[in-house]
């Protein structure tokens, strides 16, 4: 089958099982299999698909139908404009962390020699962007799950910022140095247990629960860090959450006995993300 036909295929079985963004999809899914860009689609439709590439290319289809993320299916999530290696043994990064990554680089300004302690590193998206654009930071990426912390160093390598991060694997400080951090950033498990199974299927029934769950609340990381932080931070630190829906309020409360000046960050919707605060004393 020549190009322009099978994407047009795809973008008819796609649609016809109600998968959002269709043509979208089918032309990512095309690109991925191909390794060309979108262009491509357009100025050469008249390329003839090999069987195996037009196999690849329907099984790939089906598992979006199925409800597979692309992002697994293509094994690449864009994050701070660069572009993340990722599979089911990650989270898929959100455009809602960049502003918990906007404000570490905000913060930080023209500061040197900055050491950043990055609690759940998953797939290294907070780790990597922040060692990317914060060219004097060392990072400290932290994960449970050895088989996250392998696509972490694949995307470390990426950006050649290998040499600048230490990745452990560790359950949050267990196996963290006994050392002071200028800045200690996370975006924990917060969704409450008893809400998982209501989430949308893309999430529940392939990104990982470890990465999903946190507790019966949703604030049992929340507590846990911010209770062992004030042993990593250096005097003035920062510590830097990203929250779920309607979580800022009570996260809030959980800081308010060790940090100071605790500020409060919107998302592009207008949703309280992040919630920051200094080492008090």
């Amino acid at each position: 089958m020549i190009l322009k036909d099978a994407y047009t295929e795809g973008i008819k079985k796609l649609k016809s099982a109600n998968v959002d963004a269709p043509a979208i999809t089918a032309g990512a899914i095309l690109c991925c299999i191909l390794g060309c860009e979108k262009e491509y689609l357009y100025i050469h439709g008249d390329y003839l698909l090999s069987k195996s590439e037009y196999e690849r290319y329907c099984d790939a289809l089906n598992r979006r139908i199925n409800g597979e993320p692309l992002q697994y299916i293509t094994g690449h999530q864009e994050f701070m404009s660069l572009n993340f290696a990722v599979n089911r043994n990650v989270l898929i990064p959100r455009q809602d962390t960049e502003i918990l990554v906007e404000y570490v680089i905000e913060f930080v300004g023209q500061k040197q020699n900055v050491n950043i302690l990055d609690i759940g590193t998953g797939s290294g998206c907070i780790a990597v962007s922040l060692a990317y654009y914060i060219k004097s930071s060392r990072v400290w990426g932290v994960d449970i799950s050895k088989e996250a912390l392998e696509i972490a160093k694949i995307n470390a390598r990426s950006y050649g910022v290998e040499e600048k991060i230490v990745f452990i694997e560790s359950n949050l400080f267990e196996n963290v140095p006994l050392q002071k951090f200028d800045i200690i950033v996370s975006n924990p498990p917060y969704i409450p247990n008893r809400v998982i199974d209501t989430l949308d299927r893309q999430v529940k029934d392939f990104e990982p629960k470890i990465a999903l769950n946190g507790g019966e609340d949703g604030l049992d990381f929340y507590r846990k860090i911010v209770k062992e932080s004030v042993g990593f931070l250096k005097p003035k630190g920062l510590l830097a959450f990203e929250v779920g829906f309607d979580q800022a309020q009570d996260v809030v409360k959980i800081m308010e006995s060790s940090f100071k000046d605790i500020k409060i960050k919107k998302d592009l919707a207008g949703i309280e993300r992040v919630v920051t605060g200094i080492l008090s004393g």
